[in-house]
């Protein structure tokens, strides 16, 4: 078992993967003055979520470390410096907006580096109703066809409410008991390594 689990967002920009980011750590991971009066990512961020388990009487603590990468097109230079050698990815596609060209462009990136597995997470979903969201994820389960996505559960949230990230939250704490260490690592690749930059 590992003691820590990387996890990188994915998808279009403007679809809520900062915010998302900031509800499960507490931390804005857009730290450049640019970033916040833009309100647009433009360098990879980092934030942990930190898990305590009691475990035979010990109690041990666990790290989920995120890659919050740029979602516009002009910045995909830093979203591949950031979804390098992670263990997990989340899609994340805003459900008013929809499936968008960041939301494919991304997902092929993460499936050419071998990423094997990941979530979606439908955000702004109190900006529609529930047949768009069944809609929605019609559309998503046709996209993930074929990809290392596919099958992979769909957490509709709301970045306003925090409505299912509690159910988003449970399921990333379960994959990182449930995570095997050699999962992702392939022999053959060359080494990466993250590190968390400051400017």
């Amino acid at each position: 078992q590992s003691n820590s689990l990387i996890v990188a967002t994915a998808g279009h920009v403007d679809h809520g993967k900062t915010s998302l980011v900031k509800h499960i750590t507490g931390k804005n991971t857009d730290t450049l003055t640019e970033e916040q009066e833009r309100g647009l990512t433009i360098n990879v961020g980092f934030a942990y979520h930190q898990v305590e388990e009691t475990i035979g009487g010990d109690t041990c603590q666990f790290t989920i470390g995120f890659v919050d990468v740029p979602g516009h097109i002009d910045f995909i230079n830093n979203m591949l410096a950031g979804v390098g050698g992670v263990d997990f990815a989340l899609l994340v596609i805003a459900a008013d907006d929809g499936i968008m060209p960041q939301t494919r462009e991304h997902l092929a990136i993460m499936d050419l580096l071998g990423i094997s597995k990941g979530a979606v997470v439908l955000t702004k979903i109190d900006r529609v109703d529930n047949a768009r969201i069944n809609a929605l994820t019609l559309e998503i389960d046709r996209l993930l066809y074929n990809t290392f996505l596919v099958k992979s559960p769909i957490f509709p949230v709301s970045n306003q409410s925090k409505d299912g990230i509690p159910d988003l939250i449970s399921h990333l704490h379960w994959t990182l008991k449930n995570k095997n260490p050699d999962t992702n690592k392939n022999q053959d690749n060359n080494f990466r390594f993250l590190v968390d930059r400051a400017f």
